[in-house]
């Protein structure tokens, strides 16, 4: 574990870049006489009634803000507006949206409510205020992902991804921070700063994804867009208390009009979009609006959203831990009271090896390491910083150095590891694995030495990492709170079997509970 001197390190917090100042619009209580209740792809019906979940607008779960627009107790300015003002209290002390899209998302939360007054058809999200990574295309404006140079990288027109959330009717408010090249477990940049944890500045909100994960949790949007390579979307829910699904490869399109050249193959197979949000229910709606049909996008499957329900009772593994990862002992506890809300919940939990997980690893590492030397690594360096350079050095220097034969014995090699793990799922449905083994470590610990990258990748998040190279779909739920800091757990299930690892979090959750509220109280 680094110093704590080294986790301290001052960050020049930067203001979020503002659109306008924002302009208030008068709302008056003969809306909610006059609403009426749509669904997807239904005719305007009236609302029976029109009730507003309880508490501030901005805790309101996603599931909870869609229900209450579409029956008319709340209009989407005031739920946008709610979301600012939360935005701009906390924000300054976290870094996490980098963007301020306040003004833009005012006009389309007054195009939405226009369209519900006049009967229109709503999507799924309607007027549900959320955030995006900074890190894919969105129209007219530069995809720094991180990196100054980037400057000249503007988005041609949505990224498939933002496309289906506006579509669904979600709006945006802001876009949220990522390291250099989205190619770190934590976030800082020399272009918009460190993001803090809202836990505790003292760990690391992780990464790639830890600006939507710091956001969410603190109340900014009610669902946060990410994306996962090694682990972007798993690692920051796991940091930031919140839940997420990375999905299977090809089930939510992707593609950057923007970049320069086509991503490589294997980083596109092994890379997934998805949903950061407090509530597991969320996730699994943004999941249906992330998942539309994007042609451009050639990877894209057309896969039900639900599959055929095993036979109950339905089992669950609960992976054995190598024996060279060192558990925390609060890490262990939480592992086995998830595996308690489970078996209460009518799983079948048995502690059971897992195929061969360090050879999954080692096969993910293999291969993203060298196609990205061979293809980005060059380009790469010439832009980032020192910080960059010790972080991906760590990486590289735990990676095989591969030629071409032996990158094409890895990559034959991950389609033995996909049919294990498939045969497995036969027999255990869910895999309950950890997230981590050890307590979240400070905000820049992967630039301490390369030793340190290679101790959190492999001796601390493996079984994070290893997921992806599978394409499995790998969903993370928090279960406890120890010493102020979240603790959560990883439910992974066969391809395109999202519902059933959202089902285990689901139940862990209805037990353990949506621990964000006790962050807040902390904030408060």
């Amino acid at each position: 574990m680094a110093k704590k001197a080294a986790t301290k390190k001052k960050t020049t917090s930067k203001k979020v870049t503002k659109s306008s100042n924002k302009t208030r619009a008068a709302r008056k209580g003969a809306v909610a006489k006059t609403a009426k209740k749509t669904v997807k792809k239904t005719a305007p019906r009236k609302s029976a009634t029109a009730r507003r979940p309880r508490g501030p607008v901005w805790q309101w779960s996603a599931v909870d803000t869609a229900a209450a627009i579409r029956s008319g107790a709340i209009s989407a300015v005031e739920t946008v507006e709610a979301h600012l003002d939360r935005m701009r209290a906390v924000n300054p002390g976290l870094n996490a949206v980098v963007v301020d899209l306040g003004e833009e998302a005012l006009k389309a939360a007054h195009a939405a409510d226009k369209r519900r007054a006049k009967g229109g058809e709503l999507g799924l999200l309607h007027g549900v205020p959320i955030t995006i990574k900074e890190n894919v295309d969105y129209e007219g404006r530069p995809n720094f992902n991180g990196v100054p140079a980037n400057e000249d990288l503007i988005a041609p027109s949505d990224s498939p991804v933002v496309r289906n959330l506006k579509k669904a009717g979600a709006i945006v408010i802001g876009l949220t921070n990522t390291p250099e090249f989205s190619f770190r477990g934590f976030t800082d940049n020399p272009l918009h700063g460190l993001t803090l944890n809202p836990w505790d500045p003292d760990i690391t909100c992780g990464g790639s994804s830890g600006g939507a994960g710091s956001a969410v949790a603190a109340g900014i949007g009610t669902i946060a867009h990410g994306n996962d390579i090694g682990g972007s979307l798993r690692w920051p829910a796991h940091c930031n208390g919140v839940a997420t699904i990375k999905p299977t490869q090809g089930r939510i399109p992707a593609f950057n009009g923007s970049a320069t050249a086509e991503r490589p193959m294997l980083a596109h197979l092994m890379s997934a979009q998805g949903p950061l949000a407090r509530h597991v229910a969320d996730v699994r709606l943004a999941l249906e609006a992330m998942s539309q049909r994007d042609p451009r996008d050639p990877w894209w499957v057309p896969a039900p959203l639900v599959g055929p329900k095993p036979k109950g009772p339905i089992k669950v593994a609960l992976a054995k831990i190598p024996d060279d990862m060192d558990v925390d002992p609060q890490v262990a506890a939480a592992l086995r009271q998830a595996a308690d809300h489970l078996e209460r919940s009518g799983y079948r939990v048995s502690e059971v090896e897992v195929p061969d997980i360090n050879g999954v690893w080692q096969t993910w590492c293999d291969i993203i390491t060298n196609e990205t030397v061979v293809m980005q690594e060059a380009s790469m360096l010439k832009v980032t910083t020192e910080d960059f350079h010790k972080a991906w050095g760590g990486m590289r220097a735990k990676a095989n150095g591969l030629d071409l034969k032996a990158w094409m014995q890895a990559t034959a090699a991950r389609n033995g590891h996909i049919r294990a793990w498939q045969l497995f799922f036969e027999e255990y449905p869910v895999v309950l694995a950890p997230t981590t083994v050890k307590p979240t470590p400070g905000p820049r610990d992967d630039t301490v030495s390369a030793e340190r990258v290679q101790e959190i990748f492999w001796g601390e998040i493996r079984f994070i990492s290893a997921i992806n190279v599978l394409g499995l779909p790998g969903a993370v739920v928090p279960v406890a709170v120890h010493e102020g800091k979240p603790i959560g757990v990883q439910l992974i299930a066969g391809r395109y079997r999202e519902d059933l690892a959202l089902d285990a979090a689901a139940a862990i959750e209805k037990r353990a509970g949506v621990i964000a509220h006790r962050l807040w109280e902390t904030m408060a």
